[in-house]
């Protein structure tokens, strides 16, 4: 029994020591991908930055002896040696340790890690700066030349490396090294700036003449390169000239440039630089030919500063004239240039035009009248018209007032009107100017036939007014009452010419043929202001004391309107009619029109009625009649109603205040609940306010 355990039990280990046992791994329930998804790259950069954060300093460590140190620069060494092997093209770990060997004072190591690195990549313009700088730190001036040299031979157009050898070569104060680098750098033909560091150079030591050679092969390589084909290279040669005083010099400069660019290229600011240059001689005369010259050559658009110097030029030292005629021809320039870009802005034809008037003769102004007259509106529209009209309209006031023409005043005039479209649109204003010109020359059947033949193509009330107010001033009434009875008969709705009319009547004396003339008017069928028209005929039968016919009217507006402005306004009447039984009239006339609107839907006139009233019993009423009218004032209350959009939807709530009259509140029981109710509640406030406070129920019930 024994034995077959120990066999069991043998065979169970074997079966355990062949199959491992698998753990058991948590089953996923949601197996949707995660809505932010983190990239490999996201994972090892995050990775890379933890391991930054967690990495811990270096301990400071102490060097006590010559051992320790040859142990710490081998091992930097390998450091760098590793990091270069690694990726021999990272020139900043070539750099590094070159400059971890110079901080050590071994500058032999140092060198020979410039020159291997220089093996990997002599084209980076870093790493001969910093060989270069190593060895002018260490002062080993030849070591340094020898690196520049070796620079400008293999990278000849890197800048740097002259302006940084030059510079050597002048600190050390070998002035004649540094020219002969200059030299060696200007067989390159390098850039602009690179002369002008020669040339303030050889100016630092007062070299002028070695200068002026270097201008002139910079000049030179120009003209037969065209390296430099600038305009601004010659002024500073000029101007170089000119600061040494050598004039003739700077003058020929000048004009080689002219020469040199022609008429093909040519420049505002060469011309510029050279009239500044003889205006500072006093050559007054030459500056001008060259302005002109200039002026005359370049395009206008080019030019505007040349405009302006010459201008400033002409201030300066010309007359009056000369600086108007050049003020002149250049903003003639500018509207020229806009009139032609877009034939129908009027409004520059409108500045060129003013322009034109404050200089220039007459035949010149009809002329440019003339041209922009010539440009008719497109579209027969009165829109695109309101401006151009204006262009006639000036061109017959400067015939008239400047040129003295009458003739060909009238002329403009009638070409004008013959133009206008008339079975479309007028222009009312054209007419009356017309007419107006024809009174000024004493011609007034010209005038109105003018007039006449206005209203007969194209009636308009503006025309109507000031036909009539002709003749009004001319004082011929009956044909005032003619034109008036045209005029109506055009416009019956207008309710302004029915009260003019009536009003010229009644100043003429003429009162029954007034009162006749506003039968007419408030009869009409359509009135485009028929309360200003009752208005002006209550106020004429109240002027007339006329006063049964008043309230007459006043009753027969109430039979066409319920407006509450009429009711107070009969109750005024009534009240300052003056007579013995005005009160009584007037408070009869409040309780009429009380009872009128008690079913008018618009509560606040109602109200407005009510207040008149109480205004006029506080003045005039007893307490009787005051404390009735204090009854029939409404209660004010506050409610709310829904609003809709225009869509049907809501837009919430919005609060008003509504009136509640008496006799409202005896027809409606709820009202009276709810009147009801606020007392209760009232009463249940005052209770819990004397709950909240016992001592004072103990003080009253003590009192």
């Amino acid at each position: 029994r024994g034995g077959a355990r120990a066999r069991s039990g043998g065979k169970m280990a074997s079966t355990a020591a062949g199959k491992q046992r698998i753990p058991k791994v948590a089953k996923v329930k949601n197996k949707a991908p995660a809505e932010v998804q983190i990239t490999a790259e996201q994972l090892l950069r995050e990775a890379k930055e933890r391991e930054l954060e967690l990495l811990p300093p270096p301990p400071q460590q102490k060097i006590t002896d010559v051992e320790e140190l040859n142990d710490y620069k081998l091992r930097k060494r390998k450091t760098f040696e590793d990091n270069i092997r690694k990726n021999r093209t990272v020139i900043s770990n070539w750099i590094k340790y070159a400059q971890w060997e110079e901080s050590l004072k071994e500058i032999q190591r140092a060198r020979s890690i410039y020159e291997r690195a220089l093996d990997v990549d002599y084209r980076n313009v870093t790493l001969w700066l910093k060989y270069a700088e190593m060895e002018m730190k260490n002062r080993q001036v030849n070591h340094a030349r020898n690196i520049w040299d070796r620079a400008i031979t293999t990278l000849p157009r890197v800048n740097q490396f002259w302006y940084k050898y030059t510079y050597m070569e002048e600190m050390l104060g070998n002035v004649a090294g540094s020219r002969q680098v200059f030299e060696r750098w200007m067989e390159w033909q390098p850039e602009e700036q690179a002369w002008h560091s020669y040339i303030n150079f050889e100016l630092r030591y007062k070299e002028v003449d070695r200068a002026r050679s270097i201008y002139e092969r910079y000049i030179l390589c120009t003209v037969l390169v065209l390296v430099h084909p600038e305009v601004k290279n010659w002024i500073k040669y000029a101007r170089f000239e000119e600061k040494h005083s050598y004039f003739a010099h700077a003058r020929r400069v000048y004009e080689r440039a002219v020469e040199f660019f022609g008429e093909e290229h040519m420049d505002e600011h060469l011309y510029v630089a050279f009239a500044k240059f003889e205006e500072n001689q006093k050559e007054f005369e030459r500056v001008r030919v060259i302005y002109k010259y200039a002026l005359d050559r370049i395009p206008k658009q080019d030019a505007q500063n040349l405009f302006k110097n010459y201008t400033i030029f002409e201030k300066k030292f010309g007359d009056r004239r000369g600086i108007e005629d050049i003020i002149v021809s250049k903003r003639r320039f500018q509207y020229e240039e806009e009139v032609k870009a877009n034939p129908h802005n009027y409004d520059a034809w409108f500045d060129y035009l003013r322009l034109v008037e404050s200089d220039a003769e007459a035949v010149t102004v009809r002329e440019v009248y003339e041209r922009a007259i010539a440009n008719v509106p497109p579209i027969q529209e009165k829109r695109h018209w309101k401006r151009y009209i204006y262009l006639w309209i000036n061109y017959a006031l400067y015939e008239e007032l400047e040129a003295k023409a009458s003739k060909r005043t009238r002329q403009v005039y009638q070409a004008c009107l013959e133009l206008l479209p008339h079975k479309k649109f007028t222009f009312a204003k054209m007419w009356l100017l017309y007419a107006q010109f024809e009174i000024r020359q004493k011609n007034l059947p010209l005038a109105r036939r003018a007039l006449g033949t206005s209203i007969g193509k194209c009636p308009k009330n503006k025309l109507f007014k000031g036909y009539i107010e002709l003749e009004l001033q001319l004082r011929e009434f009956d044909r005032c009452r003619k034109l008036y009875e045209k005029f109506l008969e055009f416009a019956p709705e207008n309710c302004t010419s029915w009260i003019k009319f009536a009003e010229l009547e009644t100043i003429l004396g003429d009162i029954d043929r007034a009162r006749a003339i506003y039968e007419l008017a408030i009869g009409q069928p359509r009135l485009d202001m028929p309360e200003v028209l009752w208005k002006s005929y209550i106020d004429f039968e109240i002027e007339q004391e006329e006063y049964e016919k008043t309230r007459n009217l006043y009753r027969r507006l109430l039979q066409r309107t319920q407006h509450v402005k009429v009711w107070i306004s009969l109750a005024q009447f009534e009240l300052s009619a003056g007579s013995e039984e005005r009160l009584p009239r007037c408070r009869q006339i409040y309780e009429e029109a009380n009872k009128a609107m008690r079913s008018c839907e618009e509560k606040e006139e109602r109200v407005m009625l009510l207040e008149s009233w109480r205004s006029f019993e506080e003045e005039f009423g007893t307490e009787a009649t005051k404390e009735r009218i204090d009854k029939l004032m409404p209660e004010k209350i506050k409610k709310r109603r829904k609003l809709q959009a225009e869509d049907g939807s809501d837009a919430g709530w919005e609060e008003y205040y509504d009136y509640i009259f008496p006799e409202d509140t005896a027809n409606q029981p709820n009202l009276k609940l709810l009147a009801m109710a606020k007392l209760w509640k009232k009463q249940q406030q005052e209770s819990e306010a004397a709950a909240m406070d016992p001592d004072k129920d103990i003080d009253e019930s003590q009192s």
